[in-house]
């Protein structure tokens, strides 16, 4: 039966003139419609450090603080330069502006990983945590 569905599906799959990328922005509208307008992080937060990563996780955990954690992966170090704690404050707050259920959450952690290019098991972050009330979020 396994064969016969996997049969089935591929003529559907390799027959589609979908683009991959518009295969990805349906996947990306389909979890932003689950998790709220603006999860996915923008390509101004991309620009900023010219990150070749972004992700986020969502926690709430019971008698843990709920946590947003913003991942910004290989960005460029010129652009990371010296002043990354004010780099980690303006992504996050860039981020918590265009997620519409920012407020339901008490904390951002903005995460930058630096993978060596040499040795891609070498691998460098530092986390940044800020509260989210203190961004000031507006009311809607």
């Amino acid at each position: 039966m396994k064969k016969l569905l996997l049969v089935l599906l591929i003529p559907i799959f390799t027959s589609c003139s979908c683009e991959p990328e518009d295969l990805a922005r349906l996947a990306l509208s389909g979890m932003e419609t689950m998790m709220g307008e603006g999860f996915m992080p923008s390509e101004e937060i991309r620009a900023l450090g010219d990150f070749q990563g972004m992700s986020v996780n969502l926690s709430k955990s019971y008698g843990e603080p709920a946590t947003i954690f913003l991942k910004l992966e290989n960005g460029d170090p010129v652009k990371l330069g010296q002043g990354r704690e004010s780099l980690a404050r303006k992504c996050a707050e860039l981020y918590l502006n265009d997620f519409e259920n920012a407020k339901e959450y008490e904390q951002i952690t903005v995460q930058f990983f630096q993978t060596d290019p040499q040795n891609p098991q070498n691998v460098a972050m530092e986390e940044y945590a800020f509260q989210v009330k203190d961004f000031g979020l507006e009311d809607s």
